[in-house]
């Protein structure tokens, strides 16, 4: 059997992140089986439906690299198509007009409330032929009335459901337009669908969605409904918990692969691993490896893969990824070589492209200042002496390689008779404005020689001065 999954969002909102771990089970059991995904945008909600939505949607779906075989589909340009079957329904009595007046409705909730009973339609129009009143009907789906509906759940097991508890559900509204039971039975069928994974709060959904698949002779897929994502509380998760837009992640400097890989563990196990190339999870990832409980959101841990996935990328991989935040800041990329060199010095110091790029400033351009902070501490009047030496024998330097910069500033450390920290550091502070950097011979590289003399120069002017006002 060729496997063919889907991954069918509505445009009411953002992709967020339990919607994008569904795409990804999907993506993944497609391409581990060599079978097709397809993307479905589930649009009959006018009221709620947005293009910017879809946008949205596609840009992160495209970011995250879950490629589809077949779509976008929209279920609005299959009207035609549920009308043909919805009218299938009814000629073969499956089906049936419901004339019943929103009052009506209303006050048999009410009674049904009061007498502490489920709230369900009471099937008045179904077998009645009196039932026109001149109102324009709802279409009904003929519900079987006793006997049970068992689900295969490949992740649940069998979960049995009573007919009795289910009522006859709407299939289409008075104006013709289809509900959602029908339109996801007609797409699954019309597009091949052989597995259903998503969350299993759309479980409850899935007895009334066979009956109708039954009813128009259909197999029924394989099902599989994922449990949803809590916060770390153990609460249902909400933005507090970080249940935004996976876009936001890419604006926040998260790697698209670091996010697919915790995406792919948050609720899926395989042994002990914890970082898989894509690669790994299409080969590794299976239906029977899907937790049953709930899974945990936790941003600490999505950091410190993305911390793991900045560290091991490919260089170029890791520059391409990078650059744009680069950019966003005002830096200037245009020196190739330079950025490839900071971004593989700055690698195992961050843990997002954003912090990276932000760290990285005074490696690029004019030096936006000195930090109070630590120039407060370090660039005091016991650096004057060591620096002004620094900055002579800098001048001097013909060799601006890693092993000359660094036998430069031992040589003055040990000519001062004072510790390397107590050199490095203020000349840390001086050519970057800032107590934290890559090692002082790095440093002082990516600085590059004009810059490092030129600020030298600023920070001994800045000792003169609080010598001076001292």
């Amino acid at each position: 059997m060729s496997i063919v999954t889907r991954f069918p969002p509505s445009p009411t909102g953002y992709l967020h992140i339990g919607s994008a771990r569904t795409a990804l089970y999907n993506w993944l059991y497609a391409r581990c089986h060599g079978g097709t995904f397809v993307l479905r945008v589930e649009d009959t909600d006018r009221e709620r439906s947005t293009q910017e939505a879809v946008d949205i949607i596609l840009e992160g779906m495209k970011w995250l690299g879950l490629d589809y075989d077949e779509g976008p589909y929209f279920q609005t340009q299959r009207f035609d198509r549920y009308k043909e079957v919805v009218d299938e329904l009814v000629a073969a009595d499956r089906a049936y007009p419901c004339y019943c007046s929103r009052e009506r409705l209303d006050t048999l909730r009410e009674q049904q409330m009061a007498a502490k009973e489920k709230p369900r339609y009471d099937g008045h129009c179904r077998d009645n032929p009196d039932a026109d009143n001149g109102n324009a009907p709802v279409i009904r789906f003929r519900t079987p009335p006793d006997g049970a509906m068992v689900i295969e759940d490949h992740v649940r097991g069998a979960v049995t459901f009573d007919n009795r508890e289910l009522d006859d559900l709407i299939i289409a509204r008075s104006d013709g337009t289809p509900t959602y039971h029908l339109t996801v039975v007609v797409d699954d069928i019309d597009m091949g669908i052989t597995h259903v994974i998503r969350g299993d709060d759309h479980l409850n959904n899935t007895p009334r969605q066979v009956h109708i698949l039954e009813a128009l002779g259909a197999t029924r897929p394989v099902y599989a409904h994922i449990p949803m994502i809590n916060g770390s509380d153990g609460k249902k998760l909400s933005k507090r918990h970080g249940a935004v837009s996976v876009l936001q992640y890419r604006d926040e400097g998260i790697l698209p692969q670091a996010l697919l890989n915790y995406l792919a563990r948050l609720g899926w196990s395989h042994g002990d691993q914890e970082l898989f190339t894509l690669e790994e999870l299409v080969e590794a990832f299976d239906i029977d490896g899907i937790n049953k409980s709930a899974a945990a959101f936790d941003g600490d841990k999505l950091a410190w893969v993305n911390q793991q996935y900045i560290q091991t990328l490919p260089l170029d991989e890791l520059v391409r990824h990078a650059e744009p935040y680069f950019t966003a800041i005002g830096i200037d990329t245009s020196d190739r070589a330079q950025l490839d060199a900071v971004v593989d010095a700055q690698r195992t110091r961050a843990k997002t492209l954003v912090e990276m790029a932000q760290q990285s400033r005074a490696f690029f351009g004019a030096l936006d200042g000195l930090d109070e902070d630590a120039a407060h501490k370090h660039l005091r009047g016991t650096a004057f002496a060591p620096l002004k030496t620094l900055r002579e024998r800098l001048q001097a330097l013909d060799d601006w390689s890693l092993a000359a910069l660094t036998a430069t500033v031992e040589s003055v450390a040990e000519s001062h008779e004072m510790k390397l920290g107590k050199v490095a550091q203020p000349l840390r502070v001086a050519v970057t404005g800032s107590s934290a950097s890559p090692s002082i011979d790095v440093t002082l590289q990516l600085v590059g020689k004009t810059r490092c003399l030129e600020r030298l120069d600023h920070a001994l002017e800045y000792i003169s001065k609080r010598l001076d006002a001292a």
